[in-house]
């Protein structure tokens, strides 16, 4: 479609994207539903035992990073302490309802966004649709992780940002880094988009709001448990390759074929292959992960830069640090969720395919076979599976912006 044709699409009306909002939130809530029976309810691989330990020692007086460890960063906390305030044995269910309003919140951030990129009304309907049930192809792990609330975060960033509010965005954008440090990956796009559009001194300004949201998070807790907050830093800098990560997936299909023999160790909270080439490969994936995002900002940069390729380009970045990893966990496709839909507003369709697939790839033996591909059973070919989906996923969103996107306003 040429541009001309694109201008001319129809676009949402306020009232389209209110409606889609509510109707999306609603589905939602279905699908969250929907994710506490059957096959899905089987959940034996869960992170919330955990959080229930930090909450209770937390509302017990003790003070994070100083008094007890973990390697979680400062913005976590809020949704690990309050479900401890609840009455005792009722922590799973009190998250569980904190999960859920921050992807309901995220879903309607998704609407917002679509709207405020002029996405025309079917467009707008197909891509809150994909956030609203991208749990469901995803499966029961946003249940027991805590990453619905720094993926919650991001998507409010970018909100404020196509919204024209680079201030509030880019504030926003410094609390989700403090809850998670992902969305980091984001600030140099958001730097350039804000540059761009309002002026290099107003992008400065940005940034350093930024900063102070980031600092009055984890200011307090770097003044009174300095050494506990640096090692929850370093202990991940440490990790082995992963058993999911793209290096990991490649050798086990090597190991399927005959042509190595695999050895799986568990430590720093994973299974992880060991080993010379498991540690070379380690290293690489650490090198290409920050190739991809280099990648990412240079294609942006020579981008027109406008809020509908920002959207692009943090989905891309945010892939790309995921696929290329040394550890690449089953709940880092939950900082998908709120980003995979929004590449709708450029008509795209191949990318949104992917990035269902990718989680349906990952719901096909994670939870329910994960121990089988431990055990380096055949299900481990579905690992790779996965994995190539998102260096595909990657790629069709790089080609995204470096074309300026397609037509908006096709579904």
């Amino acid at each position: 479609m040429t541009e001309r044709a694109e201008r001319s699409s129809p676009r949402a009306e306020r009232s389209q994207v209110a409606l889609a909002a509510l109707v999306g939130v609603a589905l939602f809530v279905v699908a969250w539903l929907a994710l506490h029976t059957g096959h899905y309810d089987d959940v034996t691989i869960t992170d919330t035992g955990v959080y229930e330990a930090y909450g209770d020692r937390m509302r017990d007086g003790d003070v994070p990073y100083r008094d007890f460890a973990l390697e979680y960063p400062p913005g976590a906390l809020p949704v690990f302490a309050l479900p401890s305030l609840a009455s005792e044995g009722r922590y799973d269910l009190w998250f569980d309802v904190l999960m859920l309003l921050c992807g309901a919140a995220a879903v309607a951030l998704v609407a917002v966004t679509l709207g405020a990129l002029r996405a025309s009304p079917p467009v707008l309907a197909a891509g809150v649709g994909l956030a609203a049930f991208a749990p469901l192809l995803l499966g029961p792990v946003p249940l027991t992780r805590y990453d619905l609330w720094p993926a919650a975060l991001l998507a409010g960033a970018l909100a404020a940002l196509v919204l024209g509010r680079p201030r509030l965005g880019l504030g926003v954008l410094g609390l989700a880094v403090a809850a998670k440090a992902y969305p980091l990956v984001v600030l140099p796009l958001a730097l350039l988009h804000v540059s761009r559009a309002r002026g290099r001194r107003e992008a400065l300004v940005g940034l350093g709001v930024f900063a102070g949201a980031l600092a009055l998070v984890v200011g307090p807790f770097a003044l009174v448990g300095w050494d506990g907050l640096v090692d929850s830093v370093t202990r991940q800098s440490g990790r082995p390759l992963q058993l999911e990560s793209l290096g990991a997936s490649a050798l086990l299909a090597g190991h399927r074929l005959g042509l190595y023999e695999a050895v799986v160790e568990t430590s720093h909270g994973s299974q992880n292959l060991v080993g010379a080439l498991p540690d070379a490969l380690a290293i690489a994936g650490t090198a290409a992960q920050a190739l991809a995002l280099v990648l990412v900002y240079v294609v942006f940069a020579r981008s027109r830069r406008d809020p509908a390729s920002l959207a692009v380009a943090s989905a891309a970045a945010v892939t790309g640090f995921v696929a290329f990893g040394k550890v690449l966990s089953p709940q880092f496709m939950i900082w998908l969720l709120p980003l995979g839909p929004l590449v709708a507003a450029r008509g795209a369709v191949v990318a949104p395919l992917l990035f269902g697939a990718a989680l349906v790839a990952t719901q096909a033996w994670f939870p329910a076979r994960y121990w089988n591909v431990v055990a380096l059973e055949p299900v481990a070919w579905l690992v790779l599976v996965r994995d190539a989906l998102l260096v595909a996923l990657f790629a069709a969103l790089v080609l995204l912006i470096r074309r300026g996107g397609g037509a908006r306003g096709s579904p």
